[in-house]
């Protein structure tokens, strides 16, 4: 697990490398530390959420919705404290069945926390 210290010097292609590992593992311990306590988060046109309390609990319910996912990041760029990244998300639903989607994430990065956390993707067929 990371703390913020060490989130702080990471690159953003290992940044974004480990947050995904943390989000992969569905593991709201791993994802917590790479969240400001003020963070905006947005996936899809879901409705937005804002605080870290508010994102984790509405992740881990995502988390019990899906058997996996695993996320293949094909590029990531930044400028300053903006990263991007894209690529392919693949979930295992819980009966089983696959469903793959490309995705890309922009995030607000203040020190080495994430304070604004959009996800662009469809995920309708979850």
């Amino acid at each position: 697990m990371i703390n913020q210290q060490t989130a702080a010097k990471m690159s953003s292609t290992e940044f974004v490398t480990k947050l995904y590992q943390a989000v992969d593992a569905r593991s709201i311990e791993g994802l917590a530390p790479f969240l400001a306590d003020e963070v905006y988060f947005q996936l899809a046109n879901a409705q937005p959420l804002h605080g870290k309390a508010a994102v984790l609990d509405a992740n881990a319910a995502f988390f019990k919705s899906i058997a996996a996912m695993s996320h293949r990041i094909d590029n990531v760029w930044s400028q300053g404290d903006d990263v991007i990244c894209n690529g392919q998300v693949n979930y295992t639903r819980l009966d089983g069945s696959h469903f793959a989607a490309p995705f890309a994430t922009i995030l607000k990065l203040h020190h080495g926390q994430i304070t604004n956390y959009l996800i662009y993707t469809d995920a309708s067929e979850l």
